[in-house]
């Protein structure tokens, strides 16, 4: 049996038995422990954390623990550029792509309103969400922290906003999301790409005072809906805005929409 010191910080305390919040401690552990097997023993996935120190050394998840180790467990870094310290995974994900937990279908709604592939299905069991964050490098969004502690889900999110909108604007916090995003490319329903469509193509598929009104359409080849720039859209738009605002860039955005407002909107759009 061997003690180690155990400190974690910021949002990674959510996660600890309140008594051990925010203050160093020390905790037994078993001969030949891995950080990654004492991280998650307190309480705290592993998908969750960034960086990792032991006597101030940067270490991989199966580093092996030693007695009287002084561990400290970061999560992501927001104002400062660390990757040349990180040693917990392998590798960056090159693209962004979700698969989303039960009950978190409004989520999985607006991030692909926001342009980013995700696989959602209430009925998902946890092998399989598994499963496809492994074959097809996704990140795992959910409410249940077993879910992320599986050995083969490497990135994943602990989700603790209840709804959807302030769901969403937590994940582009956390992610840094707003360079990424390319709203209205995906279809809600169906996650598929959207292209656009002839006019003379929906005349029978929308209502007569929408066709007369408007000039540009879109559609999903999977489900076969029109969707077209109504005041649903309009809503969607506002919601983008927001998410992809950065607090330093709020003049130039004012700017961009005053020059967008005169012009032709990206290709994707809301279905009234």
């Amino acid at each position: 049996m061997v003690t180690a010191t155990f400190r974690f910080y910021e949002e990674l305390n959510d996660f600890l038995a309140r008594p051990l919040r925010r203050r160093a401690f020390s905790c037994a552990c078993a001969r030949n422990a891995t950080a990654k097997h004492m991280i998650e023993a307190l309480g705290v996935p592993h998908t969750e954390v960034e960086l990792i120190l032991v006597n101030g050394e940067s270490v991989g998840f199966e580093h092996p623990l030693a007695d009287g180790d002084r561990v400290a467990v970061y999560p992501k870094f927001e104002a400062l550029d660390i990757r040349p310290l990180l040693r917990v995974r392998d590798a960056p994900l090159r693209e962004l792509r979700f698969v989303a937990d039960a009950h978190l279908g409004g989520l999985a709604q607006l991030l692909r309103l926001a342009g980013f592939d995700t696989l959602y299905d209430n009925h998902f069991p946890d092998d399989e969400i598994e499963a496809l964050a492994a074959a097809e490098h996704r990140i795992v969004l959910t409410r249940d922290r077993e879910l992320l502690k599986r050995r083969t889900i490497t990135h994943g999110c602990y989700v603790r906003a209840l709804k959807p909108r302030a769901q969403v604007h937590e994940i582009f916090e956390r992610l840094d999301l707003a360079a990424s995003a390319r709203p209205f490319r995906l279809c809600l329903t169906c996650n598929a790409p959207l292209r656009p469509i002839e006019r003379a193509d929906v005349r029978e598929r929308v209502p007569e005072g929408v066709f007369e009104r408007q000039a540009r359409f879109v559609t999903c080849d999977v489900c076969e809906r029109v969707f077209w720039e109504g005041s649903h859209w309009q809503r969607m738009r506002t919601l983008m805005d927001a998410l992809t605002r950065r607090p330093d860039d709020t003049r130039e955005r004012h700017d961009d929409r005053d020059r967008h407002n005169g012009h032709a909107p990206p290709p994707g759009a809301a279905a009234e």
